[in-house]
């Protein structure tokens, strides 16, 4: 007996991509192990209704610079569908490429900061009851993103990360939030970069200087490796008195970090209190992303390998990570790319 092929299985990436970069490619790799996907299409916007004209570059530059970006990676499909259908709006455009291609599943994937302004997007609630979306973590941005509208109204159709793999085959509402290692670039950035060497004048080099070009990833301190580093930041956070203190050995099964801390801070002054002794404690040369440290309700600290969550106790049981987390995780690999 013969039997079809299964569904594709598309992770759909929309945006202006002005310029397209890094972080783009960072999402999108995430995205085809962890989810298991065939593909993922990059729909590069014409004009993307919540931005302005000004400062867009002409649509077939932002397309050939994705196009440049993606090359080498054969399961990222570079695509201008949204100029062929005429469509303005996402909702619009998933609904069109679903009565395209009616045998393929598509997963909707944004960064943290679309998941925050979510309620923004035209017809957003359609959006989230038509396509099954995956959310990846952006720096200082996750904690308003999982407080926010959107995150609350389908709470209930939030699926752990490690059932994500079968994200593609769930009937939506359905989405996951994959706590991810931050990635900092952005294409605002990127623009104000380019703007500010477009403006400075050009230096000749000196005949002797060496330039080496570094990668954009941070380097770590050679002294900073997850196993002297874990035990200093526990000890900073009992010798500040943090409560509940729980390690979770993420090694091997997840890309985000080799281990996660979640502690308790019995009020905001102590969860920040507990963030300036931890980050002196750190070394010195270590470069670490802080976020809500100015609300104190939780604070997320990316320290390369290892990830500290300081939470006020009410907060801490409302999100639980532990219960997240603290699960059999699938190994990192086992989805493969």
């Amino acid at each position: 007996m013969l039997y079809g092929r299964p569904p594709r299985r598309i992770g759909l990436l929309g945006g202006s991509f002005n310029p397209a970069h890094g972080g783009h490619l960072h999402i999108s790799l995430l995205a085809l192990r962890r989810l298991d996907l065939d593909e993922v299409w990059w729909l590069v916007s014409p004009q993307n209704p919540l931005k302005p004209v000004k400062g867009m570059a002409p649509f077939a530059k932002r397309l050939a610079g994705a196009v440049a970006r993606a090359q080498g990676h054969p399961r990222i499909v570079v695509s201008a569908v949204e100029a062929s259908l005429g469509t303005l709006y996402t909702a619009d455009t998933v609904a069109a490429l679903e009565r395209r291609f009616p045998r393929t599943r598509f997963v909707w994937l944004m960064g943290a900061d679309n998941l925050a302004q979510l309620p923004r997007w035209k017809r957003w609630v359609e959006l989230m009851e038509r396509v099954p979306v995956a959310v990846f973590d952006r720096p200082q941005t996750s904690l308003r993103a999982l407080a926010g509208k959107a995150a609350q109204r389908f709470a209930h159709a939030r699926i752990p990360g490690d059932a994500a793999r079968d994200l593609p085959e769930m009937d939506p509402p359905a989405w996951t939030f994959f706590h991810t290692r931050l990635d900092p670039r952005s294409a605002t950035e990127i623009r104000k970069r380019q703007v500010a060497r477009a403006r400075k004048p050009a230096e000749k080099p000196k005949e002797s200087t060496t330039v080496t070009a570094l990668p954009a990833r941070r380097r770590k301190a050679p002294s900073a490796h997850p196993s002297a580093l874990l035990p200093t930041i526990l000890a900073s956070l009992e010798d500040g008195k943090a409560e509940d203190i729980v390690t979770i050995d993420l090694t091997g099964k997840t890309d985000i970090a080799d281990y996660m801390v979640i502690a308790s801070g019995r009020s905001a002054r102590q969860v920040t209190a507990l963030t300036d002794h931890l980050l002196e404690a750190l070394p010195k040369k270590w470069r670490s992303s802080v976020e809500g440290k100015a609300q104190g309700d939780w604070v997320l600290i990316d320290a390369g390998d290892v990830i500290v969550h300081l939470f006020r106790p009410e907060v801490r049981a409302h999100y639980n990570l532990e219960k997240m987390w603290g699960t059999a995780l699938p190994s990192a690999g086992a989805a493969g790319q």
